[in-house]
């Protein structure tokens, strides 16, 4: 049997890319995207860093209700309270408000504090009134909740009211709290320190409640023993 006729082509058939050459294709296309991307956060981490501090700005003076401008303090490794300087990088920094109204007096104190939630990490800004020993104010800062339920902790009302008046007083000792700040079932709060929850968001409700509880007994102590200092800091 005779053999088939063979095919034939007009042209060579095409040259097979070397893999040195893909590979060197690959890594300029990983290259430029690095430098796109780098460029990209040096450019836009600036503004990013002003919108948080404008926003930080913003949240402290809707927790400290009365507050027309407020100055940075931190703590100063021995027991004390000091203003921050421009030039300083303090690890801890407490906002203290004071109305310009009234004769630049002192109206409270603007804490930042963060805790596990449901989903991640839950940053907040809580105010505190020395005066009345309690929290006047609650804005949640950074937060990735369950839209619908968790996330409710930033915007509910009936759950934001709890942090208007709650009692966070200390007791003769100046060093513990009297009352522990709990959560309970909602529409069962009875005690200005108690927090009604969000009905199918306790997990979130519950955070909130160990962040501030947590906090206060750290730094309300400091605070109270610095009033003195935060007063005529105004």
């Amino acid at each position: 049997m005779a053999d088939p006729p063979k095919t034939s082509f007009p042209f060579p058939p095409p040259e097979q890319p070397s893999s040195v050459k893909m590979i060197a294709v690959m890594g300029s296309v990983g290259l430029i995207a690095s430098v796109l991307l780098v460029a990209t956060f040096q450019l836009t981490s600036p503004q990013i860093a002003r919108n948080k501090q404008a926003q930080l700005e913003a949240a402290v003076l809707e927790v400290l209700p009365g507050a027309t401008y407020f100055k940075p303090f931190s703590p100063t490794g021995d027991g004390g309270l000091a203003a921050v300087s421009e030039d300083d990088t303090p690890d801890f920094t407490f906002y203290v408000g004071y109305d310009s109204l009234n004769a630049n007096a002192l109206v409270g104190v603007a804490i930042e504090a963060q805790g596990q939630g449901y989903a991640d990490v839950i940053r907040i800004l809580y105010g505190y009134d020395p005066a009345c020993e309690c929290v006047v104010g609650m804005k949640v800062l950074e937060s990735k909740e369950t839209p619908g339920l968790g996330d409710k902790i930033a915007k509910d009302p009936a759950f934001l009211s709890n942090f208007e008046a709650l009692d966070v007083k200390l007791g003769p000792d100046g060093e513990t709290l009297v009352n522990e700040v709990v959560l309970v079932k909602q529409g069962t709060k009875t005690e200005a320190w108690q927090i009604d929850a969000i009905t199918g968001a306790t997990i979130s409700s519950q955070a909130i409640t160990d962040i501030i509880w947590s906090s206060t007994q750290v730094l309300l102590p400091l605070i109270q023993t610095n009033l003195t200092t935060l007063q005529e800091g105004s």
